[in-house]
């Protein structure tokens, strides 16, 4: 029989999950630097490319690169964990830059067909969303910013649970 842990020690051992917390910042990290991206590049500020798929760098890619390289750091490089960790990264980048971005080419061909051809009863159906994937430079430089990200914070700051015990 498994005994139910009280909710207030699985949130602990949630906020205490470095990996975790180091990963998703890399993601946001990556997600951010997307904003200004967009500003230097095209001279726009446009906040909605924070919920958008696609685009320098991938988020993704950081998400799982910098998880991965939390895991492997903690656990050590030759843990079974880190190897799961490195092979979901794997197949991550290789679906952002594969099967999506090609998902993302067929939407761009469908949308180019006729508009006639898109509505249905009198009702214009929306055009498929057309930018889901990355490009190999994306998905590279994601991967890069993963443990650029997590690495240092989980060496110098550590877990929220660490991080918050600091200023009490």
């Amino acid at each position: 029989m498994i005994d139910a842990l009280p909710s207030h020690a699985v949130l602990q051992e949630v906020l205490d999950n470095s990996s975790l917390a180091w990963g998703l910042a890399a993601c946001g990290v990556a997600q951010l630097s997307k904003l200004f991206l967009e500003l230097l590049l095209h001279r726009r500020w446009r906040p909605a490319v924070l919920i958008e798929t696609g685009g320098m760098p991938s988020s993704h890619s950081a998400l799982v690169t910098g998880t991965a390289a939390c895991v492997g750091w903690t656990l050590g490089f030759d843990h079974p964990l880190f190897a799961l960790a490195a092979m979901v990264a794997f197949v991550v980048m290789y679906d952002a830059s594969g099967i999506r971005r090609n998902a993302g080419f067929i939407a761009e061909r469908v949308n180019a067909l006729p508009a006639d051809l898109w509505s249905k009863d009198d009702v214009q159906i929306k055009p498929l969303k057309e930018h889901l994937g990355h490009s190999r430079l994306e998905v590279l430089i994601g991967s890069l910013v993963g443990p650029l990200v997590a690495l240092p914070g989980l060496a110098y700051f550590g877990s929220p649970v660490e991080i918050m015990a600091r200023f009490n």
